[in-house]
């Protein structure tokens, strides 16, 4: 079994591609992970798609066929040529695959290093795939040890002592634009938790924000939480031409703000966009000042030189856990071994016990002791194997070891049990 990730990022990928690649619905995840599925070369499959990313996590049999299975799916539903993607992709596998995920959990992969809505995120993918039945045993494994691997960093760097996000950076650009945002008003589009983020910075920092949603019990609902006011969305049209400041990051698979609703304003207006696939779309408009995800990059660039110190530790907290991740699953798959290696000594014991009745050599009607007594001496003998097996099943040339004890307990090696078959590739 080999551990596989395709990413495309803010770092490799614009933001109109990644727009083309991206998710809006539970339907599409679930027609995608079903399509990934239906490959021979995989087995299990997580999609992970973000403002700022899109990425494929499984395992697979094949790294080269589940490669061009993803490649030849992506393209097909993105209209993207396979030639550009694979130009774009970081492609990740085995060990590689497990540190990025490690790294993407702890939120040194991101946009914004240190970001903390990454590992929810993460949490509400692998969540979904999971409840679906596209992933099993093998990539929860991986994805329970990313978590744990987060938790550590938290809890050992300062990492996310200033817990920040692309809607915390948003607001920080418009400060940095108008200087003093108090007293100003803003509208907010959409409920989600980045609009929710955005109010709450944009009231912190004196602004009077009005939340729209198609849904006005939602908006109700957050507008009650961040002490926000709601407006109507079927006045989306008028409100758009009304208000200096509007954010904002809807779940629409399309534009919900376009040129037939913009009209001129006599004064400036700063929108920002923190949806993917994006809210606004227009072709004109003066006093129009747009931001969208892309667009922050020098805030985060600060950010990152902040960091830079604490990324370094974490980063060394994501070597030890890769390592330790698979020094584990060598011990998960040294179990079936010994269990094997005590199903052997019990037939020896048994046939042995029954020589020695047939002979004559011991009365018959001490068959169980007989048989105890055979089974504890080999039990004794085996202790202290099996227990030198365990410990030395974590070190770097186990595999060594664990395929020669298969090779003694099994006379045909090519008709071994499943539960022998490899189940992960070391590199290195």
């Amino acid at each position: 079994m080999h551990y596989l990730t395709i990413s495309f990022t803010h770092k490799n990928s614009t933001i109109e591609i990644r727009e083309k690649l991206s998710f809006s619905g539970d339907d599409q995840l679930k027609e995608c992970l079903a399509k990934l599925n239906n490959s021979n070369s995989i087995n299990e499959s997580i999609l992970i798609s973000t403002c700022n990313r899109i990425e494929v996590f499984v395992s697979c049999t094949s790294v080269m066929g589940a490669t061009e299975h993803i490649f030849n799916l992506l393209s097909e539903r993105s209209n993207i040529n396979i030639e550009e993607l694979e130009g774009r992709a970081d492609i990740f596998d085995d060990q590689g695959a497990v540190h990025h995920l490690f790294s993407v959990a702890s939120s040194l992969d991101s946009l914004v290093v240190g970001e903390t809505q990454i590992a929810g995120q993460l949490k509400d993918a692998f969540r979904f795939s999971y409840d679906s039945g596209y992933c099993g045993q093998k990539l929860s494994r991986a994805m329970h040890y990313a978590f744990r691997c987060a938790a550590e960093i938290r809890n050992l760097t300062n990492i996310s002592s200033k817990p920040v996000s692309i809607a915390s950076v948003a607001v920080a650009k418009l400060r940095d634009i108008l200087k003093n945002l108090e007293g100003k008003k803003a509208l907010v589009i959409g409920v989600g938790e980045m609009s929710e983020i955005t109010a709450k910075h944009l009231i912190s920092n004196g602004v009077e924000v009005h939340i729209v949603n198609r849904t006005r019990e939602h908006a109700e609902n957050l507008a009650v939480a961040c002490g926000a006011k709601v407006k109507d969305f079927s006045d989306l049209a008028t409100l758009v031409n009304e208000y200096e400041i509007l954010f904002t990051a809807t779940s629409s698979n399309e534009a919900i703000i376009t040129d037939n609703i913009i009209k001129s304003c006599d004064f400036k207006r700063y929108w920002f966009d923190m949806a993917l696939p994006r809210d606004i779309s227009f072709s004109h408009g003066e006093n129009i000042n747009l931001y969208v995800i892309d667009d922050l990059k020098s805030i985060v660039s600060e950010n990152i030189t902040i960091r830079e110190d604490e990324a370094k530790r974490s980063y060394t907290i994501i070597g030890r856990q890769t390592m330790q991740f698979y020094e584990w699953l060598r011990t998960l798959a040294v179990e079936p071994l010994i269990k094997d290696i005590y199903e052997h000594a019990q037939i020896a014991a048994q046939k042995e016990t029954q020589r020695v009745l047939s002979h004559g050599y011991i009365p018959k009607e001490y068959e169980k002791e007989i048989l105890k007594m055979n089974q504890q001496v080999l039990k004794r003998f085996l202790h202290e194997i099996t227990h030198k097996i365990r410990q030395i099943s974590g070190e770097s040339n186990a595999d060594t070891m664990i395929e020669s004890l298969k090779f003694l307990l099994n006379e045909d090696k090519s008709k071994l049990p499943d539960k022998y078959k490899c189940e992960y590739t070391i590199k290195g």
